[in-house]
């Protein structure tokens, strides 16, 4: 009989990503609640006074664009066209994608103790199998699947279409965590991801809305998710102040309209300049100035983390390679005083020390406290719905992400209601079919991959023109899918 980590699903289907189809068997690898990090780590809390952890978050974007409007990822368009704007950056970008299965092999061939954690949109995913870019993920699964290297490195998931979690229809939370399991799984392999135990939402960003959280917290911890990463700034504490003490973990209460409760480890990264601060391994020399803190009865070391695009902007196409292994080379093969970890390895460790979930400070999204102090006696949904209606200047239900310079639904309702009215006939159309193996017929494949693809959060990212009008057609095929095939 199969075990559940020698189950092969796969890659591509029909052309199309594995996105679906596989409930079971992904269910089964999740179940899984045995230690990842700590049979294997090297590390031990009691020789570090603070520690670092550092993410690099990859994606480019699924577009109509190819050369007769087919489905193609941003990056391949790029290499098309690489004399518009700033395409030429395509094959830097392409290298960045990979240059950490280099990196990491180099780093741990030397005697060095590197570590990263990575977070890839699963439509970068796709793109590179559309391209034939095996060289790329043959490079990124040596790392995540030799034994050898494997413990340096950690992944991440994420929603699988990069959408916006606060505008993301809710039905359609889960399905973009599960999308991306299901992808990784077929890349990556089953026993792969019954290593991915933290979350990296798209552009950061957390919902503050009550029945939004409630239900993306739900999810994740469904999904076998332990924790989840979260921008300082869009987090409180329960009474509403600042986050005081951001480099411990805490506890992200999620309480819904209807006063239920989840909650789920966080590690904050810390506000700042993400590229330069990644770029330049700032959490490195920040976790020299630390020293270690009580934390549930035991003496722990402090952690610094930060997450930033991989491949984005200069610094991090230029200075953070040298950077990266310059602060290796300064701690030499060291696993004492300042070190990095990866998130997962981190908890795992604080809890072998008896430092539980529990023993975290509480905090929860932005704004809330202002929120419930509205609410009188036991919340519900129409109460809820009352205080926001009612909300006061500046308090607002949209969540917070790495950027409060933007925001990813003022100006975009002929994004969001498309978005909207897509995922509402999606769900009504597959709700009407009495088929077993619907999941894995190619029409609800095609379905959902243009449902979660409509929610990239790049169609209201670079404004009004090219990218609505790429969310628009995305909307018109996704109809006629729905219209023809159900």
């Amino acid at each position: 009989m199969a075990t559940v980590s020698s189950v092969s699903l796969p890659g591509l289907i029909e052309g199309l990503p594995n996105i679906c189809g596989w409930e079971g068997e992904i269910e089964a690898a999740i179940a899984s609640r045995r230690p990842v990090f700590l049979p294997q780590t090297n590390l031990r809390l009691a020789d570090v006074s603070a520690g670092f952890a550092v993410a690099l978050h990859m994606h480019q974007p699924t577009i109509p664009a190819g050369q007769n409007g087919e489905l193609i990822n941003n990056l391949q368009h790029m290499f098309e066209h690489p004399y518009e704007g700033d395409n030429h950056n395509a094959g830097p970008f392409a290298y960045c994608y990979s240059r950490m299965g280099d990196f990491i092999p180099e780093l741990v061939d030397q005697g060095y103790n590197p570590r990263v954690m990575l977070d890839y949109a699963g439509t970068l995913l796709w793109g590179l199998q559309q391209m034939g870019r095996v060289d790329i993920l043959d490079k990124l699964r040596s790392m995540t699947c030799d034994p050898k290297y494997q413990p340096y490195v950690e992944w991440l998931g994420t929603f699988w279409g990069h959408g916006v979690a606060a505008s993301v229809p809710l039905p359609d939370i889960k399905l973009h965590i599960q999308a991306w399991q299901h992808h990784f799984a077929a890349i990556f392999g089953i026993e792969a991801l019954q290593r991915v135990r933290g979350f990296s939402p798209p552009e950061m960003q957390l919902p503050n809305h009550p029945e939004t959280l409630y239900v993306l917290v739900k999810a994740l911890k469904a999904c076998g998710y332990q924790w989840m990463m979260v921008q300082e700034h869009t987090v409180e504490a329960i009474s509403g102040e600042g986050i005081k003490h951001p480099h411990l973990p805490h506890r992200l209460v999620a309480r819904s309209s209807s006063g239920e409760v989840a909650e789920i480890a966080v590690l904050i990264k810390t506000q700042g300049s993400d590229t330069k601060l990644v770029g330049q391994m700032q959490p490195y020399y920040e976790a020299k100035t630390l020293s270690p803190v009580t934390l549930g009865g035991q003496q722990i070391p402090p952690l610094v983390t930060q997450i930033a695009d991989g491949e984005n902007g200069g610094v991090m196409m230029n200075e953070f390679p040298s950077a990266f292994k310059r602060a290796w080379h300064e701690m030499g093969g060291s696993r004492q005083g300042v070190v990095a970890f990866n998130g997962t390895e981190y908890l795992e460790l604080l809890a072998d020390a008896g430092v539980t979930l529990a023993d975290f400070p509480s905090c929860q999204a932005v704004g809330q406290a202002r929120l419930w102090a509205q609410i009188e006696g036991e919340p519900t949904a129409e109460k809820v719905a009352a205080a926001i209606a009612q909300a006061p200047d500046g308090l607002t239900m949209t969540g917070g992400s790495w950027t409060n310079d933007r925001s990813w639904v003022e100006g975009y309702s002929n994004v969001l209601e498309p978005m909207e009215n897509l995922s509402y006939r999606f769900h009504s159309a597959v709700e009407t079919v009495q088929a077993s193996d619907l999941k894995q017929q190619h029409r609800y494949r095609n379905a959902l991959l243009h449902n979660l693809l409509l929610q990239t959060s790049c169609f209201r990212y670079w404004g009004q023109g090219e990218w609505t009008d790429y969310a628009r057609e995305i909307y018109r095929r996704g109809l006629m899918i729905l219209d023809s095939d159900f």
